[in-house]
């Protein structure tokens, strides 16, 4: 299956996500096609309501329950900067180096 997350504003496309891929999955991937290591987070907007996803979250799993609506979630790639929501800092991960 194929996710769009928006990265710095431009759309891309994740291919091969399957129910056992995690957000740190995904996040490792577009983080790698960037080429710039350091600490991310996959961002879930629905209308009002917007949260940062935990790295080890199944990325189709929170996707199927908005049912029909799922199509008008957004998800970003967010880049740790200075950040004061504690609850922001801890949904963060490292990404230091990316695998082989």
């Amino acid at each position: 299956m194929e996710v769009k997350v928006s990265v710095k504003g431009i759309p891309r496309v994740v291919c091969g996500v399957t129910e056992e891929t995690t957000c740190q999955d995904v996040v490792l991937v577009l983080a790698q096609s960037l080429g710039q290591p350091g600490r991310y987070a996959l961002r879930e907007k629905f209308k009002d309501f917007e949260r940062c996803m935990t790295p080890n979250e199944r990325l189709l799993e929170t996707l199927k329950k908005y049912g029909e609506q799922a199509k008008e979630v957004q998800l970003s790639l967010q880049h740790g900067g200075v950040s004061f929501d504690p609850i922001y800092e801890r949904s963060l991960w490292a990404v230091n180096k990316f695998p082989n």
